[in-house]
Parts: C-alpha cells; structure tokens; sequence
C-alpha cells in the first residue's frame, strides 16, 4: 500500500487506513478514492496530491 501527501498542506493519505469517517475503508487503493474527493485539511483536489515515501518511524 503507498500514502499520497497533499502538496499544499502536507496532510497524508495512507492507503492501508483509508478514512472511514469520510467513507473510505482501509485498503482503498488512491486511485479508487472519488475524483470530487477533496483534501480534508484544505480542501484540494486529489490532483494536488504527490506519492510520498515514508520514513520509518
């Protein structure tokens, strides 16, 4: 599973957890999340999202 960050606020959307409280289950692979999805911190379109390689923490 990959994590997409928003390239305007950095928020993150990771595949594996999805977003249940916006109706997405874990495991929605990006390209399955609705084209009219916007980001919930500042409200972008998924066009403004890059794949993001996470650190390990």
């Amino acid at each position: 599973m990959k994590t997409w960050q928003c390239a305007i606020c950095g928020w993150i959307y990771d595949e594996a957890a999805g977003m249940p409280e916006h109706g997405i289950p874990p495991g929605t692979r990006w390209a399955d999340v609705p084209a009219d999805w916007l980001c919930p911190d500042c409200g972008v379109s998924k066009a403004s999202f890059e794949m993001a390689e996470l650190q390990p923490s």
